[in-house]
């Protein structure tokens, strides 16, 4: 495995560790809400609000850590195509991560300050893939 190879992966793993963190507070910060709004209303439901943060955490959840897995696939890749594949998966799950991301923020589940800081993170991975993909795309042409 070469630097930049351990790098990626590094970067993806420190993401996958943001994502489960980012998704366990935003459900600990939902509940909280809603334990307050319960003792008001006296109410027993799961409300929708805390059922949309659940769904979309889930799926910037599943995203964000594929990456990361597929990544890791890649490195152990049985041919030049099975490596771009692996590589050009994990770019689209970072992609969708940027998706959940966006989505989570505009629907005031993300703060600006974390939406930045989490965005970044992700749109970097995004940079260091495309270029990895641009790279295998350029060695199997040849």
């Amino acid at each position: 495995m070469n630097d930049f190879t351990q790098e990626v992966q590094d970067k993806c793993m420190a993401f996958g560790d943001r994502v489960i963190k980012l998704n366990d507070y935003l459900l600990e910060e939902e509940c909280k809400k809603e334990d307050e709004r319960c003792r008001k209303q006296k109410s027993g439901r799961i409300p929708i609000q805390l059922k949309s943060v659940a769904n979309l955490s889930n799926q910037l959840l599943r995203a964000g850590t594929s990456i990361g897995a597929n990544n890791a696939e890649s490195i152990s890749a049985i041919s030049k195509q099975d490596y771009r594949s692996k590589s050009f998966i994990a770019l689209k799950e970072a992609r969708e991560s940027l998706y959940w991301i966006n989505l989570l923020h505009r629907n005031k589940y993300l703060t600006d300050e974390e939406y930045k800081s989490i965005y970044a993170d992700c749109e970097e991975l995004v940079k260091l893939l495309v270029a990895r993909c641009k790279k295998i795309n350029s060695e199997l042409e040849k």
